[in-house]
């Protein structure tokens, strides 16, 4: 490794009860089953979470997890 931090968000969807398997990858985050409803919110979620860092011009390595969390929870759907 070069000493540089990876940092990579993981939402799980635990409610899918339609036996369909739902997989959403990007570069800082994968999005692992739930229901359509919950995969598509968390998928959301996080692409907005992601778009709000660099617009702060803040990379995902380098946020403060308080930051981090108040950013994801401004962005989850209600």
């Amino acid at each position: 490794m070069d000493g540089k931090k990876s940092v990579h968000l993981l939402g799980v969807g635990l409610d899918n009860d339609d036996g369909h398997k739902r997989l959403t990858q990007a570069e800082k985050f994968s999005i692992i089953g739930g229901s359509e409803e919950t995969h598509e919110r968390m998928t959301e979620t996080l692409i907005k979470t992601v778009e709000d860092l660099k617009v702060k011009g803040k990379e995902l390595e380098s946020t403060d997890t308080k930051e981090l969390a108040e950013i994801i929870h401004n962005n989850t759907p209600r």
